[in-house]
């Protein structure tokens, strides 16, 4: 019978109309309640008058603006503190039409007692009934779900997203039960936030998970530093707590913080940096308006830096690859996530940049303003295979469209390098140094273009990443190959390496090499193990990790500057700047040579580290 009666209560709030009569009656009885309380019961003949107006005129002042307001377009039993607030500024501005009316109508003279016990009546009639919907929708979700296995869980981060988190957990059906906060901030302990204490700081954690008997942790600080993240993970994955984390502040843009955000801590997170204060301003004076080109945009860092690029509204985006297969799923990817509503002009090109017939028609047609070069032959084993294609796509690709961006007038070209053009000890290293040494040849022949390189290592997420690898490798029980165990690397995330190049982009003139800050090498068997701990698994003991030996081209550890004293600092504290020298503009008459059909694989490779160190 209970359960009953609160579905019919349910099913009232869940009708407009019926809401606005329910309110209209509520008003009306807080009127009466106003002159009751005021005078008596039975209100006395000389007040009835000014009642009956009331009675009609108030309900009327107040339900009208509500309506106005939209606040009969809520959905009461799922409402947040958001509708209460909306509701509540439609009420003082219904109660104030009232007062308005009743000042200039000398007839309705209500006694200003009365009218002090009308407006607060009002508002706690109107409030208490939805607050009565919020409630039967909790006691009828709990009733509904009695298999549900709920887990405590501790909210890490008393911030704007930890109460967004705890009142989400609270008013959904959901198997987590939040517990309280642990927060850095002395003057939050002791205090409450949507009704959950703040347990204390991070010394607090280890003994607040075991005194609550939490099972799951909640990282709900989107700024997370990667090393708090681990920090979190060491603590709690000692106490056998699951440990989930908010995305970071740039997947978070403009979007709403809800609890189905939360997910597992990945590589990823663990990696995070300070977020990366950009001039967006100056970004945004370079792409604003123009035509941009993108090549290798199919790729993970092409697709990146056009996710990036439509944030500042170009007049064109011209997505360049050679394989138009991803080429076809960036433009459904873009399309997803846009919901079809971006008033940006894409146009998929599908071409080879070292083609100099193609490349000509497409620079004609379509006079692309700025260039973003990303596109490369990147996997180092396949390139030590198949030197002379590296060379063709790395170094020749390069100079024809950089050629072709100074002929047709491009205000300024892009190229994303590498740190393994650094020393280089591969083929694709080699051919990425000899496209660094050709863009700085050709800056000098097209004085009017801006020619910038951005180097940086590698970005975790891409496709020759070795995180998928190992990834697979884990699913399917080891072993983990890593080729070395002293092997390390420089690693970024491809948001974080993107927003760079763009800011890059904004303060070069021309002819510089720009290297972004990477942060501290990873060792690539620490990467291994703490994949394999994240999967829930013990390296060594439940997965094996096997060293393979150093494969053709690696290095064991990768290198940012030829020369650390003749790198400059920059305007941005990320992004360094090296000293370079000039390069004979003939250096293509080399490279052409060494693509001569009749040259042997071995003479090739020597041309090709021959003019890549230097």
């Amino acid at each position: 019978m209970r359960g009953k009666i609160i579905k019919i209560w349910l099913g009232l709030a869940r009708r407009n109309r019926r809401v606005l009569i329910l309110d209209f009656l509520l008003l009306a009885l807080a009127v009466y309640l106003g002159f009751a309380l005021r005078l008596t019961l039975l209100i006395e003949s000389n007040f009835r008058d000014s009642l009956v107006k009331s009675i009609l005129l108030y309900p009327v002042c107040v339900t009208g603006i509500l309506y106005l307001g939209g606040v009969y377009k809520v959905l009461w039993p799922q409402a947040s503190v958001e509708e209460y607030a909306k509701l509540t500024r439609n009420y003082l501005l219904g109660a104030a039409l009232f007062l308005g009316v009743d000042f200039f109508m000398k007839s309705l003279s209500v006694p200003r007692s009365s009218l002090a016990i009308i407006l607060f009546a009002g508002i706690v009639f109107i409030g208490a009934t939805r607050a009565s919907w919020r409630l039967a929708e909790l006691a009828t979700a709990h009733e509904e779900s009695p298999k549900i296995k709920h887990k405590g869980a501790l909210i890490i981060g008393a911030g704007e997203a930890g109460a967004f988190i705890a009142r989400d957990l609270q008013r959904r059906q959901s198997d987590l039960i939040p517990l309280g906060f642990i927060d850095e901030d002395p003057e939050k302990r002791g205090k409450s936030i949507a009704g959950l204490p703040v347990l204390g700081g991070d010394e607090s954690l280890s003994e607040a998970a075991r005194r609550l008997g939490a099972e799951v942790a909640l990282i709900a600080i989107p700024s997370a530093s990667g090393t708090n993240v681990r920090k979190y993970l060491d603590v709690l994955s000692l106490l056998g707590v699951e440990v989930r984390v908010l995305p970071s502040l740039h997947a978070l843009a403009g979007g709403r913080i809800e609890v189905s955000m939360m997910r597992s801590v990945e590589l990823q997170d663990l990696l995070r940096r300070d977020p990366i204060i950009l001039d967006e301003a100056g970004i945004g004076s370079v792409i604003s308006g123009k035509r941009v080109l993108i090549t290798g945009a199919g790729g993970s860092i092409g697709s990146e830096i056009c996710a990036q690029i439509m944030k500042h509204t170009p007049a064109e985006l011209l997505l360049l690859g050679h394989g138009e297969t991803s080429i076809y799923n960036l433009l459904q990817a873009i399309e997803r996530s846009e919901g079809g509503c971006s008033e940006v002009p894409k146009t998929p090109v599908i071409a080879d940049i070292a083609d100099a017939e193609t490349m000509t028609n497409v620079m004609s047609v379509h006079r692309p303003e700025v260039i973003f070069h990303a596109a490369a032959h990147k996997h180092v084993p396949l390139m030590e295979d198949n030197p002379r294609e590296s060379l063709r796509v790395n170094a020749l690709g390069t100079w024809t469209l950089a050629n072709m961006a100074g002929r047709f007038g491009a205000e300024r070209f892009v190229m994303i390098s590498t740190d393994k053009a650094v020393h280089p000890s591969s083929v694709m290293g080699a051919t990425k140094r000899v496209a660094e040494r050709l863009l700085r040849s050709v800056q000098s022949a097209h004085p009017n273009t801006a020619y910038i390189t951005v180097r940086f290592g590698n970005v975790l997420g891409s496709r020759g990443s070795v995180v998928p690898l190992f990834e697979r490798q884990i699913r399917d029980g080891g072993p983990v190959t890593v080729t070395h165990a002293e092997m390390s690397r420089y690693f970024m995330l491809i948001p974080e390496a993107v927003s760079l190049v763009l800011q890059a982009a904004s303060m070069g003139h021309g002819g510089e090499l720009y290297v972004l800050d990477m942060g501290e090498p990873v060792m690539i068997k620490e990467m291994a193990e703490t994949l394999i701990r994240l999967h829930g698994r013990e390296p060594y003991t439940d997965i094996p990790i096997k060293f393979t030996g150093i494969r053709p081209g690696e290095k064991l550890n990768e290198e940012l500057f030829y020369d650390p004293a003749s790198v400059s600092r920059t305007m941005h504290d990320k992004i360094f700047l090296a000293t370079l020298n000039d390069e004979d503009p003939e250096i293509i008459r080399e490279v052409r040579s060494l693509l001569a059909p009749e040259l042997d694989e071995p003479s090739l490779r020597r041309g090709i580290f021959t003019l890549g160190t230097g």
